[in-house]
């Protein structure tokens, strides 16, 4: 009796301490001379209120458009695209398995959600002006958890499945091989000309938006204390560095989601077959909001054993994955940010919260690890079934319900190469190829990437066989233009560079130009410019089909559209990658280094008279150098600045630092922190 009244206390008082109100009188902002935050307070929940309380100064628009689709607002703010949100948030189900796995979730991490949202909603009650719609705020922990199992689902390639499924194309994966990505290099204290472990941080991402990376230093008295990037939202740091270790992360294109194209009964179209027997779909209806559009607008949403599915003018398919059958991402980001050794930090990645990304690690107790982390689903290893196709959905034997265990998949702690990295290249091509992984040790049922690709190319060909690595030669390597040998884009373009200037009179200038060219991206090359607006038009040409060399006839018809688009634009042909491509920030320009698939890229679209502006690319950089005894050194840079607002110095103080590549000393050093602070303030003053 007592026993159970004991329990029934101590759940309860837990229970009404996770929802105790923060006082932010009790939380310091301390803000660096770049504006970047640094967080602290007595407990992990406070300093995550403070965080969101600084994001939300920084860029609470972003903020918002993470949590609009959790109340089916997103299509109210943005309009159709924004609708998309709202069906995909109610068709994967992210309320009801944040629902059904609330009770996965520790009490510790629940606590620090709570903080989060807190700062969060408090911001938006003192700011409602920034509010983007009515009935957005407040909003709960179970609405931020559940916002989460979306955003895994997209990055998952949920949303790339959807896209395909509506535009009447029958499902193939896995979806890319795209060359948009992130770089992350660790290198073992042996391997280095000071004796520290190295680690290379660097994220190619928007370079606006929810998608884009904020960099912030989160420090309580319950044993956080961490520097890095975290996406719109985030609660704590999702790759950054601690006091004794850090990692990278980089987007991982293995094989996490299956499509099947369900058989539906002709005398019943929502009625599938499974096993032989007819059995019902699942059916919701939902009703969108549409800025604009006086009316909601009705969807049906459908579910099978697969799960979500979908239906077009070829029939009903189903999408299956892992992203949506857990909900403990973030809980898992938490624990790396806390985790004190490798030990700690290999049992954070062992609950398999986290459903993708691939995972570079050093510390500063000499090891570095590399892995290639996902869900993925134990399959049939029939040969009868193609997983890199749409599958049939009739059949149990489709129908998988288990994930690999952690330690089955591939993975590297401390090669004799003492170098170990990732570029969303191979995991089998990780190291020194006689420290590799063999690809035939692995099920081909998961398909792991295979790949190199340009960045991984020119990774090998930087890094020292024998001799030792210096810290300046690791940064070459990061800030490197420079294009492989040997190219690794998914296409061979070698008939671009074999055209005969003489037998196309007419291109001759392009042809010479490119033929002399380094293939270095640097702003004031004209080779990069035409390669790059080469780039662009094989792009679109070849976009969907089988990997092949082009042919000497589109090496000329692409040489001709470039032709074409710098004298209709520009006038003349005697044109430099930075005349035609931009970084801009507010009303300024840059001219900017980088094309897709350089160690330090950039992605571009169409902006003003035939310019390109970049998107995207580059974006976070943080720089470590791991000491035995002693804090961590860390250099960072971020595209832009910590803030989103026009007319903010911070808006755009790192451009100058971004543009010539360098960087600004950060540290984790609490002191250091306060004697050279900008500017301290509780949240809400």
């Amino acid at each position: 009796m007592y026993r159970y009244l004991f329990l029934f206390f101590l759940l309860t008082s837990n229970f009404l301490f996770a929802q105790t109100k923060i006082d932010p009188v009790k939380i310091d902002i301390v803000r660096d001379s770049f504006g970047v935050p640094h967080i602290f307070a007595k407990t992990d929940a406070e300093v995550s209120y403070g965080l969101a309380w600084a994001e939300a100064e920084d860029d609470f628009k972003s903020m918002q458009l993470v949590v609009l689709p959790t109340k089916g607002l997103m299509g109210k703010v943005l309009g159709k695209s924004g609708a998309a949100g709202d069906y995909a948030f109610a068709l994967f189900r992210c309320r009801e398995i944040t629902k059904e796995k609330w009770n996965t979730l520790s009490l510790a991490f629940i606590k620090l959600i709570n903080g989060y949202v807190q700062g969060i909603n408090d911001y938006a009650a003192s700011h409602p002006d920034e509010v983007l719609t009515k009935k957005l705020f407040p909003i709960t922990t179970e609405d931020y958890v559940a916002s989460s199992v979306l955003a895994l689902t997209v990055f998952n390639g949920g949303g790339a499945a959807l896209q395909q499924i509506f535009a009447n194309q029958v499902p193939s994966l896995p979806f890319t091989n795209e060359q948009k990505g992130s770089n992350g290099i660790a290198v073992h204290s042996s391997k280095t000309t000071t004796g520290e472990s190295f680690l290379v941080i660097n994220a190619h991402q928007p370079n606006t938006g929810p998608q884009s990376f904020y960099e912030a230093h989160l420090c309580s008295e319950e044993g956080l204390n961490i520097l890095g990037g975290l996406l719109a939202g985030g609660p704590c740091i999702l790759h950054g560095v601690n006091e004794n270790l850090g990692w990278a992360h980089t987007v991982n294109f293995c094989d996490r989601l299956d499509v099947y194209q369900l058989e539906m009964n002709p005398d019943n179209n929502e009625q599938y077959k499974f096993d032989g027997q007819w059995i019902n779909l699942e059916k919701k209806k939902i009703r969108l909001k549409i800025k604009n559009v006086p009316v909601r607008i009705g969807r049906s949403l459908y579910w099978s054993k697969y799960g979500a599915t979908m239906k077009n003018k070829q029939g009903y398919f189903s999408i299956r994955l892992g992203a949506n059958m857990d909900i403990r991402a973030l809980e898992q980001w938490y624990m790396m940010d806390k985790a004190k050794n490798f030990t700690e930090f290999y049992h954070a990645i062992g609950t398999q919260g986290l459903s993708m990304f691939n995972i570079t690690y050093a510390d500063r107790f000499d090891t570095i690890f590399y892995i290639n982390n996902v869900l993925m689903p134990v399959r049939n290893n029939d040969p009868a079934y193609n997983w890199k196709k749409t599958l049939p959905g009739n059949t149990s034997k489709t129908l998988w319900n288990s994930f690999r265990p952690f330690t089955s998949l591939p993975q590297y702690i401390n090669p004799p190469a003492g170098f170990l990295f990732n570029t969303n290249h191979s995991p089998f091509l990780a190291t020194a190829p006689e420290n590799n992984l063999k690809a035939n040790d692995f099920a081909k049922t998961d398909g792991w990437e295979t790949w190199h690709n340009n960045r991984s190319l020119r990774i090998l060909e930087l890094m020292p066989v024998k001799d030792k690595l210096s810290y300046e030669a690791l940064k070459k390597i990061k800030f490197d233009r420079q294009l492989p040998k040997e190219l690794g884009y998914p296409y061979g373009i070698k008939a671009l560079f074999a055209l005969d200037g003489t037998v196309y009179p007419e291109l001759t200038q392009l042809i010479n130009t490119l033929k002399s060219w380094d293939k270095r991206g640097d702003a004031d090359s004209k080779g990069a410019a035409i390669f790059l607006l080469s780039y662009i038009h094989l792009n679109a040409l070849l976009k969907g089909q089988d990997t092949r060399e082009i042919t000497t006839a589109e090496a000329v018809t692409t040489l001709q559209s470039v032709k074409d688009y710098m004298l209709k634009y520009f006038g003349t042909t005697d044109l430099s990658l930075g005349d035609i491509q931009k970084l801009v920030r507010g009303d300024k320009e840059y001219p900017v280094s980088g094309f897709a698939d350089l160690l330090c890229p950039q992605w571009t679209e169409a902006y003003n008279n035939g310019k390109l502006k970049s998107i995207g690319g580059d974006a976070y950089i943080e720089l470590v150098r791991f000491r035995k005894n002693q804090l961590p050194l860390i250099e960072s840079v971020n595209t832009y600045g910590a803030s989103s607002h026009p007319g903010n110095k911070h808006f755009d103080d790192q451009v100058p630092l971004f543009l010539q590549q360098k960087t600004k000393t950060m540290t984790l050093d609490k002191a250091t922190v306060y004697k050279k602070a900008e500017r301290i303030y509780h949240p809400g003053e």
